[in-house]
């Protein structure tokens, strides 16, 4: 393999697949706060937050971690100024104390914190401005949660440059196609990606037997174990929504992430987990069977973006099928006709924010991708002209990343203008 190509789906590994405490939109808020504090130098007597849409959808109905069961878009981002660090990037949340708990509430019960939904910007965008007295802080982030592209200080700045467009960032996309995903798992090293897999294995598996341990959510995990069984396809669904049960409401422990979303990065391992146990396939069929699943999402969520209205599990939900045909034996026309069967059959799932039912719609993905599978390790598959399958496997992918990017663009906004007419804890403005 190209040493190029290699080094840049190594180095994509491992800049994407890092551990995140909770739900990674409220996550980049209490993140943005945090380093607004620290460039501040001191506890803020004002807390302003601008931020897209999408931050706001991500952020309403998801319980931040470590607050006690606390939620909202200003939970998270007053914590992350209480007892954030924003050292600690995506694990900002970790260190949070009990008295750092108590001044959030007393905080939200001030009028500490404003935050105005700004129009017209990335779908993931937030700017954090702090301040006390004269002296005032700003942080932006844009399309990365902590993607920092301006710093600003007493109307200084100190730290600016352009944000990466997620089309393109530091990825060389035009050397990816599932062919040379399948080439490079096939071929690595693997000692050049065990510490990032076996990470993931640790993390995400931790999380969801967490999730079927205890009652999070709505205990979709749970249910799907305790009414069909434990036959492999449904341990795939419901371990993988128990992870899911336990991020979404609260649950401390970290998750390994795919582009971007813990529920992405729990939908794209733990079903490929179960299956490598129960097909046997050994610690390095698996560690490659994950290459597969991980780089697949990765590939299909680029055209889409980081947030939007298309459900990030059905994508997930791809590469955890691609996978599970990989360590089957498949051939590529397997492979290929298995992805093609996931998105011509739940490639319209909404995506109306973070929340409890996250975890259902990550079962009924798995569930898809199962029987993509099936479907095309039996030679079947859903042919070109029948709705969006194209002729080829690649141009079908670039037809889901249209349709989430460009087609929902119009869903996302009445998703979100349901979603705040329903609001009651905040006054939102439009700018």
């Amino acid at each position: 393999m190209d040493k190029k190509m290699k080094d840049g789906f190594i180095s994509t590994l491992r800049r994407e697949l890092v551990p995140a405490l909770g739900c990674t939109e409220p996550i980049a808020l209490a993140y943005a706060g945090a380093k607004a504090r620290e460039i501040l130098g001191c506890m803020p007597e004002k807390l302003e937050i601008s931020c897209s849409g999408n931050i706001i959808k991500n952020v309403k109905g998801v319980t931040v971690p470590n607050s006690n069961g606390l939620s909202g878009v200003d939970v998270a981002a007053i914590l992350g100024v209480v007892g954030g660090n924003a050292q600690r990037e995506l694990e900002v949340l970790e260190d949070i104390t009990a008295e750092d708990i108590a001044k959030t509430k007393e905080l939200l019960a001030t009028d500490f914190f404003t935050c105005t939904l700004q129009e017209n910007v990335a779908n993931l965008y937030i700017v954090a401005t702090a301040k006390a007295g004269n002296e005032e802080a700003s942080v932006k982030i844009v399309n990365r949660h902590t993607l920092v592209t301006e710093i600003v200080k007493n109307g200084e700045v100190i730290f600016r440059e352009n944000p990466v467009d997620e089309a393109s960032e530091v990825t060389d996309w035009s050397l990816w196609s599932i062919k040379n995903i399948l080439d490079f798992a096939k071929e690595v090293d693997l000692s050049e990606i065990e510490e990032v897999i076996s990470r993931q294995i640790e993390m995400n598996s931790a999380i969801s037997e967490a999730g079927l341990a205890n009652d999070y959510g709505a205990q979709v995990g749970r249910t799907l174990l305790a009414v069909y069984g434990d036959d492999v396809k449904v341990r795939a669904r419901a371990k993988a929504a128990a992870g899911s049960d336990a991020r979404m409401n609260g649950c401390s422990l970290p998750v390994v992430i795919n582009s971007g979303s813990g529920n992405q990065g729990m939908t794209v391992s733990v079903p490929v987990i179960e299956y490598a146990k129960e097909l046997k396939v050994g610690t390095e069929g698996l560690y490659r069977s994950l290459v597969v699943s991980n780089l697949v999402s990765i590939y299909h969520k680029h055209y889409i973006g980081s947030l939007s209205a298309f459900c990030g599990a059905v994508t997930a939900a791809c590469g955890c099928g691609a996978a599970i045909t990989y360590m089957s034996g498949g051939t590529y026309e397997q492979i290929c006709h298995t992805i093609i069967n996931v998105v011509a059959n739940v490639g319209g799932i909404v995506c109306d924010g973070a929340k409890s039912s996250c975890a259902a719609k990550i079962a009924s993905s798995v569930d898809a991708a199962i029987l993509a599978h099936h479907l095309s390790m039996k030679g079947l598959a859903f042919k070109a002209g029948e709705g969006i399958v194209q002729s080829n496997i690649e141009d079908t992918i670039k037809s889901i990343g249209y349709i989430g990017r460009v087609g929902m663009k119009n869903t996302d906004i009445e998703i979100l203008n349901i979603m705040i007419d329903n609001e009651r804890t905040l006054s939102w403005k439009k700018r």
